[in-house]
């Protein structure tokens, strides 16, 4: 891991990782089963992680509804569409599947977008726990612990869903 930054911090949902190159932050990580990605690795930190670190503990405390970082996510044209769209989710906001389909430009494709929306590096940044099936049910996450990380960040949003 050379030329990257990377430094863990305590959250309501376990201990985050987060990974930058030096200019923009590149992944996200929510601790799941006590370990993250890189915990090996020792941290080593540059000002935009210290910035995210400072906006993720208030986003956490409520003190904070929206994200001023750079980021640089990678993936696919298609994954990065997706993100584009979660991206501009606000707090408490929630979408559905299909609806991100139809944004894209691929309706029907409900099934693809549920994976470009597991694969984003960037939860909570980039709002992927905002994402509810058509009825408004929650159908899994794949950050941190699953559905039960999905329920505190819904319940932080004030984001209702159907049982």
């Amino acid at each position: 891991m050379t030329d990257v930054y990377l430094i863990r911090l305590e959250s309501p949902i376990g201990r985050l990782e987060l990974v930058a190159d030096g200019e923009a932050l590149t992944s996200l990580s929510i601790e799941r089963a006590g370990t993250l990605p890189h915990d090996g690795v020792a941290e080593r930190t540059c000002p935009v992680l210290e910035l995210a670190a400072q906006q993720l503990t208030e986003y956490f405390t409520g003190t904070r509804t929206s994200f001023d970082l750079p980021v640089r996510p990678t993936g696919t044209a298609f994954q990065q569409a997706v993100w584009g769209e979660l991206a501009r989710l606000g707090w408490g906001e929630a979408t559905s599947y299909g609806a991100l389909a139809a944004a894209v430009g691929r309706p029907g494709a409900a099934r693809a977008i549920g994976g470009a929306v597991g694969a984003n590096p960037l939860p909570i940044i980039v709002g992927c726990h905002r994402v509810l099936a058509g009825d408004g049910r929650i159908t899994g996450y794949s950050g941190g612990n699953g559905i039960p990380t999905k329920l505190w960040l819904l319940g932080h949003e004030q984001i209702g869903f159907a049982a």
